[in-house]
């Protein structure tokens, strides 16, 4: 009986031992499938997202959301069914996007208002030449030593540069029969004056001051100063009257629209005789003055002999001149010419360029007087403009 039942039970622990080991066999073949789709992972704010996923994806790597900037054309997708669900994203593009790999997308870019850089039409430029007592130019002035008052009320210097600023001059050479004498000598001066002042970044133009050719352009801006040195050279005998009124108004308009200092260069005795257009000298200023236009002057044809001279003219030079922040050079010889032409050179190549920008002018056109001075040394003596036209309309 014993022995029965132990052949009894052998035998059905034989018959049993299959199916254990069948059920451990079939639970490791399910943990290791030969392919299962994840889980799919939850869906997170595009802008969060690493940069490296926005500029360098890998093929199976899910892409970020197109910004506007980026967005690319549509196309079929190629994503695994587990996570092709829809995506949208209700975030707008902001300022922290990375900018578009390429520059072709057909979509414009939009620009944030804050990064547009705007240019207030309004400046004033104010050169200035700051002197000692001495008459030597003062090269050591920071912004905060300049006070500046514009119809008498104090107001902020924005900017001070140096003579760094580019100059866009216009030289009025009278070839008027008024001026006979030494005649080679004022060319030949003039040549010189341009092969020293002209930087780089300059650029010149030359009228010739007559009726017979009626004020004409003989030489638009130019920065080869070979060509402006052929010019005067070129020119032949003087003849005919001066038009000089004319002749400035047509410079100053003719500067007006340029970037820079602009600058009048007069190389004349400073006597009006022929102007048809510009007859009034206190229009002729106005006009220099709205132009932004300094006015420098090289009056020849000097004589010791106060009743042979033309005191109108003088006073008219220094009228300009005060008025618009530029000198008057009176050479008493020609081996004088030199000098006043270093002197303008000098001048211009040591001058503070303060810039003001406005916030208060009604576009009026009326004058605004400048006061410009550096209430800390009472010694020096600034030399500048004194006034501006606002805008009109």
């Amino acid at each position: 009986m014993l022995c029965g039942s132990l052949c009894f039970a052998l035998l059905a622990g034989v018959s049993f031992a299959p199916a254990f080991l069948f059920a451990q066999s079939g639970r490791r073949t399910n943990a290791t499938p030969a392919k299962q789709t994840p889980s799919r992972p939850p869906i997170t704010n595009t802008a969060e997202r690493p940069r490296r996923a926005e500029t360098m994806p890998t093929p199976d790597a899910t892409p970020s959301a197109p910004t506007k900037a980026n967005a690319p054309a549509p196309a079929a997708s190629t994503q695994t069914p587990a996570i092709n669900a829809p995506v949208t994203s209700t975030v707008p593009p902001n300022k922290s996007s990375a900018p578009p790999a390429s520059g072709n997308s057909s979509e414009p870019t939009e620009v944030d208002p804050e990064d547009v850089i705007r240019i207030n039409s309004n400046l004033v430029t104010i050169p200035a030449s700051i002197v000692d007592s001495k008459g030597k130019a003062v090269a050591d002035l920071k912004l905060e030593d300049f006070e500046l008052r514009i119809d008498g009320q104090p107001k902020p210097v924005s900017e001070l540069s140096r003579a760094d600023t580019p100059v866009r001059m216009a030289m009025l050479f009278d070839n008027s029969q008024s001026l006979r004498e030494a005649r080679e000598f004022e060319k030949q001066a003039a040549v010189r004056f341009f092969r020293q002042v002209m930087r780089p970044v300059d650029e010149a133009a030359i009228y010739s001051v007559t009726t017979e050719t009626d004020n004409a352009l003989e030489q638009p801006l130019t920065k080869d100063v070979q060509k402006l040195a052929r010019t005067i050279e070129n020119f032949g005998k003087p003849q005919g009257a001066t038009p000089l009124f004319d002749a400035i108004v047509k410079a100053a308009e003719y500067l007006r629209p340029q970037q820079g200092r602009k600058v009048i260069i007069i190389v004349s005795d400073g006597v009006e005789t022929a102007s048809r257009r510009f007859e009034d000298f206190d229009e002729v200023l106005r006009r220099a003055q709205a132009a932004d236009c300094q006015i420098y002057v090289v009056q020849t044809g000097h004589v010791e002999n106060a009743n042979l001279r033309d005191l109108v003219a003088e006073r008219r030079m220094e009228q300009f001149t005060a008025q618009t922040g530029g000198a008057v050079y009176v050479p008493r010889a020609t081996s004088d010419l030199d000098t006043a032409f270093a002197q303008i050179a000098a001048d211009l190549a040591q001058q503070y360029v303060l810039s003001y920008y406005p916030n208060d002018d009604a576009r009026d056109g009326r004058f605004r007087v400048i006061s410009l001075r550096v209430p800390a040394r009472a010694n020096l003596r600034v030399r500048a403009r004194k006034g501006y036209y606002t805008p009109k309309g």
